[in-house]
């Protein structure tokens, strides 16, 4: 097997974020679960954008976060993903270049308009997420390049992109691609609505092995299996999945293999300010770390750290190098 040109290739939606921050009352008013993401349409997203606050417009998207996250690691990243030839789509594709991805997926010329994300961020550092998929729902198996995706140690998914049927088909083949070439294949679930749409299917993934790592919180976990309690969910997790692993919030995470249930605790901070990028930071710390050789708990332990880089500041992405602040922690990458 030829060694990896990429530790990890992500595939996702291509979005841009647009985050305010907001009381929960305006939450209320405009019929938000709080802490969740709902896809709207364009109307919609209009009529959030007039009404919330002032905003900061950053590139986002879950996979794409993670990735800009394993470059900022020190590891070899690409991305997949679908904006259009518009201004949102190619401040995307600059921010993304600019933190040393590889993004080559041609921008669509015609149809809806790049992805946008509206996100509120409450006084306490939830967010609630409104997304507009636009031309990220364009994705298609046309777009997945085998080569590049045989060149990938760890092929990296996201839970959001069951939503777009041609998508689906992208995941799907992605997938196929990088077994063939004896690679690995990482789900994160995204979303416990997400879970809800999807779980027959999401389960269906872990159960046949079309995924070998999965990522969830515990509002995910608890979603698959359908139960409140949570040691149940794991046992069950822990007998459909090769690895997988769950976080806690404050509680930090659990990786979970066949092997074993390790506990990892979370990294501690000054002050939450935006929790967006959470999950997608945890991701790109595990991944460097797994696709580097590092043993489980260290690999959750690099996770861990970028979480809490990331949600001390507004913003989806790191506000430092994380390859330098694992050095300064005494973890070398």
């Amino acid at each position: 097997m030829a060694a990896p040109r990429y530790d990890v290739l992500g595939i996702g939606n291509a979005i841009v974020d647009v985050i305010a921050r907001a009381e929960d009352d305006f939450l209320v008013a405009h019929g938000m679960h709080k802490g969740t993401m709902a896809l709207i349409d364009e109307a919609r997203a209009q009529a959030i954008y007039d009404a919330m606050g002032p905003a900061v417009e950053s590139s986002g998207g879950s996979a794409a976060n993670t990735i800009v996250g394993v470059a900022s690691f020190g590891g070899r990243a690409a991305f997949v993903g679908k904006v259009k030839d518009d201004e949102l789509g190619r401040a995307f594709a600059h921010d993304i270049r600019a933190a040393r991805v590889t993004f080559d997926t041609p921008p669509a010329s015609d149809g809806p308009s790049t992805a946008r994300c509206y996100i509120m961020v409450t006084p306490d550092g939830e967010r609630t997420m409104n997304t507009f998929l636009g031309a990220a729902q364009d994705l298609h198996p046309n777009d997945i390049d085998e080569a590049t995706i045989a060149a990938a140690a760890i092929v990296y998914l996201e839970g959001y992109l069951w939503d777009p049927p041609h998508a689906k088909e992208a995941f799907v083949k992605a997938a196929a691609i990088a077994h063939r070439a004896g690679r690995r294949v990482a789900l994160t679930l995204s979303d416990s609505f997400c879970v809800d749409r999807y779980r027959a299917e999401f389960l269906a993934l872990i159960r046949k092995g079309t995924v070998d790592i999965v990522f969830a919180n515990e509002h995910e976990l608890r979603s698959l299996y359908q139960t409140a309690d949570f040691d149940t969910a794991v046992k069950q997790l822990r007998g459909d999945a090769k690895l997988a692993v769950v976080t806690r919030s404050e509680k930090g995470c659990v990786v979970v293999s066949r092997d074993a249930v390790e506990a990892v605790q979370a990294m501690p901070i000054d002050q939450v300010v935006d929790v967006t990028g959470a999950g997608d930071l945890f991701a790109a710390g595990f991944l460097v770390g797994h696709s580097h050789g590092k043993d489980h708990r260290t690999a959750a332990r690099l996770g861990a750290l970028a979480a809490a880089e990331v949600i001390q500041h507004i913003g989806a992405r790191p506000a430092v190098t994380l390859k330098a602040l694992a050095a300064e922690n005494g973890l070398p990458v």
